[in-house]
């Protein structure tokens, strides 16, 4: 795969990733699916995937201080399980279709999340057995083919009455050990180039300076208002990559 963005196209890039970061900073979620959904409108949102999963992990090493006494491991291990079945047959399905059809996946995935994610699901007791947390495994592994595993995730543990500390430490010591085993996939499937790194290092400091402002809360909006709006521009820009899809 080749990257060929135009000066418009390479701007709002700049903007999304700067915006992605800021709301991961201030509300804990959405850099991924924002930066994904973003391209999904301009080019063809697989480029951009192993560039977001890269970032995504040094955001997580940066904020694994401190946390160890709070990850639940067994669920760490029992999802990696899951998502060494997901993640393959996720990377197969999507790299088998044109990119049209890819962003339409994407786009309509997206939606689906946002949806789950604004309608409050809860389940009323935390769900520890072993087939569920190997059933999200699986669905986090599949949906991280287009770098985009931790919605699920966060909508199952946000679903839950988890303590926040567990919540956070639990996904953050998650993540990067899924990436280190996406990454071969990912190079595999020709996802991972010298486009990667050039994005990579292009976007790492937009995306260290939004995650730092939006760490700082220089907004004075209520969290969970503002996770909200996150959502529902994440619903938006997925709709509008939906509606290419579909145009043409």
């Amino acid at each position: 795969m080749a990257l060929d963005l135009s000066l418009g196209a390479t701007v709002w890039m700049a903007v999304a990733i700067l915006v992605a970061a800021f709301i991961r900073g201030y509300s804990g979620f959405g850099y991924s699916a924002i930066v994904i959904a973003a391209a999904g409108v301009v080019t063809n949102p697989l480029l951009f995937v192993a560039t977001v999963v890269i970032l995504e992990s040094a955001m997580s090493l940066q904020a694994m201080r401190g946390i160890g006494p709070n990850i639940d491991w067994r669920r760490v291990w029992l999802m990696l399980a899951g998502a060494a079945i997901g993640l393959p047959l996720g990377l197969w399905a999507l790299t088998g279709v044109s990119e049209t059809t890819a962003r339409a996946l994407i786009s309509g995935y997206i939606l689906l999340m946002c949806f789950v994610l604004l309608a409050g699901w809860r389940i009323g007791q935390e769900v520890r057995s072993t087939p569920a947390n190997l059933a999200i495994g699986a669905v986090s592994g599949m949906a991280n083919a287009p770098g985009m595993g931790g919605l699920p995730v966060a909508a199952f543990f946000a679903a839950q009455p988890m303590a926040a500390a567990t919540f956070r430490a639990t996904l953050i010591a998650y993540f990067p050990l899924l990436d280190l085993y996406a990454a071969p996939l990912y190079w595999w499937h020709g996802l991972i180039g010298w486009h990667t790194l050039w994005i990579a290092l292009a976007a790492l400091p937009l995306t260290f300076l939004g995650n730092w402002l939006g760490s700082r809360h220089f907004l004075k909006t209520d969290p969970g208002d503002f996770r909200r709006f996150a959502i529902l521009l994440l619903a938006a820009l997925a709709a509008i990559g939906l509606v290419r899809a579909v145009l043409g």
